[in-house]
């Protein structure tokens, strides 16, 4: 097998970390819709009509990716809306 000497792993782990990422909220039986929009509104920026059709994905499909961008930027949102109580949690696109 040949090798690229070219080729750099630190560059991708790189790019994954600048890009790449989602925040996906889950559906659960505790929290009301006013309570996931709200936060949605709060932590995410989103628009009422947002965070509206994202609590109706949501509940309609169990989870929706309510905020994608790097890492560092969507780790203290994700962070944020667990500690209000959601259920949602960092995943790779």
């Amino acid at each position: 097998m040949a090798t690229n000497p070219s080729y750099q792993p630190q560059e991708d782990v790189e790019a994954l970390l600048d890009s790449g990422w989602t925040i996906v909220v889950y559906n659960d039986d505790v929290n009301t819709f006013d309570w996931v929009i709200a936060n949605l509104m709060k932590y995410c920026g989103h628009t009422r009509l947002q965070a509206e059709q994202c609590a109706w994905i949501i509940h309609n499909n169990g989870k929706y990716a309510v905020k994608s961008g790097s890492y560092d930027d969507l780790e203290p949102v994700c962070t944020a809306l667990c500690e209000k109580g959601l259920s949602a949690q960092l995943e790779v696109q």
